[in-house]
């Protein structure tokens, strides 16, 4: 792991960087396995003026990792309990960043009284979440057009 990488909250002046961050490694790793429906889907999730302003009252937490003053990885929480969206920049992948990430938004899921944490795996991401300790609560489906694997993460026993 990088010993300069620093995992904060976002502020609200690296909005727009952390989803281009997001928007780049989804086409470049997601995109290929979603139909046109799946990734229009995603561009409207990730632009929504929504989303941006329940991030600014506090309701859609957002955290990034930073190497060098440089976005290199992010993750949000939305609805208490859930993982929308995990992503670490392509020159950056396997070097412990994204599970830093997962623990981050454990360690605050699970000090806000969850004991679980969903997410919706791409096909992409479904074994890194496996390594983590998530487990399949159904297979994969079709939701949107996004290819999607449900999966829970009990966090009780967890040391973070």
């Amino acid at each position: 792991m990088d010993e300069n990488l620093e995992i904060r909250p976002a502020k609200e002046s690296e909005w727009e960087d952390a989803m281009a961050l997001a928007w780049r490694t989804f086409k470049k790793h997601v995109a290929p396995d979603y139909s046109e429906e799946g990734i229009n889907e995603f561009v409207d999730f990730i632009s929504d003026n929504g989303l941006k302003k329940m991030f600014l009252i506090g309701e859609y937490h957002l955290w990034v990792a930073i190497i060098d003053e440089k976005i290199v990885g992010l993750i949000s929480v939305r609805s208490r309990t859930h993982i929308s969206l995990l992503f670490v920049d392509s020159k950056y992948l396997k070097r412990g960043i994204g599970r830093q990430l997962m623990y981050t938004a454990a360690k605050y899921i699970r000090n806000n009284g969850g004991e679980n944490v969903t997410v919706n795996a791409s096909p992409y991401g479904v074994d890194f979440y496996h390594k983590i300790g998530f487990v399949d609560t159904e297979k994969e489906k079709i939701s949107a057009g996004m290819r999607i694997t449900p999966m829970n993460w009990d966090i009780r026993g967890l040391e973070i």
